[in-house]
């Protein structure tokens, strides 16, 4: 048994993969992850950014959609469909041996639809009827114009993993708007048993604005506070999670049929080098999460990852550090703020900087 395989059936973790690449999907690397353990895919905006400037493997695809008169944009969302129709192929035995528990592959709503309620409802629909198979996720931002959308779409009956979550109270706000959009599914006699949806919690993003802003306190208790905010801030988030599906509100849809939503523990590569490479993933380990990791993450788990259960583990003490925090003047509202702003920022950038040099590659073909 891989570290990877018993990281799920000791300790009941998904260990999902953060990247997606055709070359993957065509080479059988991908099926060798899912042999290895891997449980999930996850994907966006930069993810496929990186995959389709960065080899040729797009080429042959993408030369035929524009000479067929697609427009850029729309052969950039063909060529994501391939792959995550593909990635869905080889997942499904995954889901189909889990009862649909795991086995998901995710697709993100364009990243300029993050501040657009009506619109991000109209691309996941779009997503979920063009795509058509149950282990799809579609990706919304968890904004607060992305929480009626998320509502409207688990309402609907679509898969949601919420994405981009950086604080405890905007978390609250997600599990309520899965509770309520389980409860329109129900009372308009859909079936909340074939729903999923996973909230994806970013991590070492913290650390990365938050130590920069202790940094420049610049105090010693300042200082020794640095490389603890993002694990403090999960272990809350997790904490929050066991509250709010413990209640009575949660147990009449579970009676009913519904799956938890699962914690997802997103941006878990150590971004430091002076941490340990496996931090985000080590102190984060336990029952009904899942772990999104880059493949150099997974390879770095599976040899020196260590295996207990952690994320219940020292919840007074991360209560303390944000204590701590706030007693040095870091405003952790402003930092989780601060960083949804830049998440949003930084894959629309990624988008759009695929689509001109597509544009580029397309002026090229046709001239």
């Amino acid at each position: 048994m891989t570290k990877l395989q018993e990281l799920y059936g000791t300790h009941g973790q998904s260990p999902w993969l953060d990247n997606l690449k055709r070359g993957w999907l065509t080479s059988g690397e991908l099926r060798k992850w899912v042999d290895r353990g891997v449980r999930g895919v996850t994907s966006n905006p930069t993810i496929f950014a990186k995959a389709i400037s960065g080899a040729a493997d797009y080429d042959e695809q993408f030369g035929t959609l524009v000479r067929d008169g697609a427009t850029v944009e729309q052969s950039y969302w063909e060529l994501v469909k391939s792959d995550i129709e593909d990635a869905l192929a080889i997942l499904r035995p995954v889901y189909d041996g889990c009862d649909g528990n795991d086995g998901f592959v995710s697709i993100e709503v364009a990243p300029q639809l993050a501040r657009d309620t009506n619109g991000t409802v109209e691309s996941a629909r779009e997503l979920w009827r063009a795509i058509d198979e149950p282990n799809l996720f579609v990706k919304i931002p968890g904004t607060a114009e992305g929480i009626p959308a998320i509502k409207q779409c688990l309402a609907e009956g679509i898969n949601i993993n919420i994405t981009l979550l950086f604080g405890i109270d905007r978390y609250g706000e997600v599990i309520d708007a899965f509770f309520t959009g389980l409860e329109e599914l129900d009372r308009s006699g859909g079936d909340i048993t074939t729903v999923s949806s996973v909230a994806s919690f970013f991590v070492s993003r913290v650390d990365t604005e938050v130590d920069r802003r202790l940094e420049t306190i610049g105090t010693p208790e300042a200082l020794a506070l640095r490389g603890k905010a993002a694990v403090a801030n999960a272990k809350l988030a997790y904490a929050l999670f066991e509250e709010r599906f413990a209640t009575d509100r949660w147990k009449a849809l579970e009676k009913k049929g519904a799956a938890v939503q699962r914690p997802l523990w997103a941006s878990t590569s150590t971004k430091n080098p002076a941490y340990p490479d496996t931090l985000y993933v080590d102190e984060l380990i336990g029952p009904q999460t899942v772990n999104t990791m880059p493949d150099q993450t997974l390879d770095d788990f599976e040899d020196h990852g260590r295996l207990e259960r952690t994320v219940d583990q020292g919840v007074d003490d991360a209560r303390g550090v944000f204590a701590a925090l706030a007693g040095v003047g870091v405003d952790m509202a402003d930092v989780t703020h601060t960083l949804e702003e830049e998440g949003v920022a930084s894959f629309s950038k990624s988008f759009d900087e695929l689509i001109t040099s597509l544009e580029t590659k397309a002026d090229q073909l046709k001239g």
